[in-house]
């Protein structure tokens, strides 16, 4: 693949590109044809880089330059004019919704006389989610392809005046290609549950220290006190009342703890129209009506828990409903992993272990620049230690033989 043969373009609505197209490129094993394979093998590949759900977020207004999230969504075409690669990318005029915090850079840069605003973001907005960035069909021109991206978003950035350009939880080949593009890398982590061929429940807590399997045994009871029962709602058992339910709860809890929650009602229906397949709702009743749930996204080999909300309180009921049941539905559908999203330690008790979340960062200012590589060479020590710290507290059994 040459440069006289390709070109990259800026899209300002994802729309603009036939789903097919964008999702041969961010989902190219579930593609055939241009038939999406999910209809009849059931493999949905990564639900969050595909065009159902980023242009969910468009089509709802929750992303928009409005909202600070202006797409600027880079396409690499061939010379057929067909897209070989594209990269969900945003002008922001602010650093919510993002999870990899850069608030201490911009008031650094803002103190020192510079303008940390407009940055751009490549990422899935208001999802801390390991996935594709680079997304590119397969093929021999698949390398050269993700390098001209990544050389794209720096351009990109000198454009559009930006100050830097941040790509957030990346896979590891597209962690590489922007650190061989000299791009700042930085690690934080997550808590992840694995599979390990687990026929149960059960068979996991065997797996446990004594002590760890007594205390899950009892959450589970005691989140069911009360006469509460819990509820799998996939595809076309999800309806909009269900929606109204769920957005209730998201609207209560996200308002308490983030202060303004980020998606609006309208996304729901539109996720619920397009990708009911890819989403499991976990919901709980009692007295004849819902009062708390999770969304979960269900991916090709992993299930990705998202946010929680419930408008009734009972003990221990949040661990049931994100945690506890994502492993359950997790064991039932054969799926090797659950990501249950940003931050947490007490989900290490519960059986998720840390693992290591990456980013990279081209910081356009070369005096920026390296104030910013120093600080992340020490925070790159401070969270290895720390995830070696923690993956000492693991629950699992350090002797075989204990009961």
């Amino acid at each position: 693949m040459s440069s006289d043969t390709i070109r990259l373009r800026v899209e300002s609505d994802i729309t603009a590109l036939p789903a097919a197209q964008w999702n041969a490129c961010a989902n190219p094993a579930n593609v055939l044809d241009g038939i999406p394979q999910a209809k009849i093998e059931n493999k949905p590949g990564n639900p969050f880089v595909s065009h159902e759900f980023l242009s969910a977020l468009e089509e709802s207004g929750t992303v928009s330059a409005r909202t600070g999230w202006h797409p600027q969504h880079l396409v690499l075409e061939g010379e057929d004019g067909q897209p070989l690669a594209v990269c969900p990318a945003y002008l922001k005029s602010h650093s919510q919704g993002e999870y990899v915090f850069d608030h201490g850079w911009a008031d650094a840069y803002e103190r020192a006389g510079g303008q940390y605003y407009p940055k751009l973001q490549v990422s899935v907005p208001f999802t801390p989610a390991t996935g594709p960035r680079l997304l590119t069909r397969p093929g021999a021109h698949a390398p050269t392809a993700r390098r001209a991206l990544a050389q794209g978003l720096a351009t990109l950035c000198d454009m559009r005046g930006a100050s830097s350009v941040h790509a957030t939880f990346l896979t590891e080949t597209d962690a590489a290609v922007f650190e061989a593009e000299g791009w700042l890398a930085r690690i934080d982590q997550q808590f992840h549950w694995t599979n390990q061929g687990y026929g149960s429940f059960e068979d996991f807590l065997g797996e446990l220290a004594s002590r760890k399997r007594k205390v899950i045994r009892r959450e589970r009871r005691d989140a069911l006190a009360n006469d509460i029962e819990i509820r799998w709602l996939t595809g076309k058992d999800i309806t909009e009342a269900d929606w109204d339910a769920f957005f209730a709860f998201y609207m209560e809890t996200g308002s308490r703890k983030w202060g303004r929650p980020y998606l609006n009602r309208r996304f729901y229906s539109l996720i619920g129209e397009r990708m009911a397949d890819r989403i499991l709702l976990v919901m709980a009743r009692r007295a004849g009506r819902w009062i708390a749930g999770a969304i979960n996204f269900i991916g090709s080999d992993t299930l990705y828990g998202r946010h929680w909300g419930c408008i009734e309180d009972h003990p221990f009921l949040h661990f049931e409903v994100c945690y506890h049941q994502a492993i359950d539905f997790a064991i039932s559908r054969g799926l090797s992993t659950v990501e249950a999203g940003a931050q947490g330690e007490h989900k290490l008790a519960r059986g998720y272990l840390p693992v290591t979340t990456r980013s990279a960062h081209f910081i356009a200012d070369p005096g920026f620049r390296e104030a910013v590589a120093a600080y992340l060479e020490r925070e790159r020590a401070y969270s290895q230690e720390a995830q070696a710290e923690l993956a000492t507290h693991a629950p699992f059994r350090q002797d075989t033989d204990e009961p």
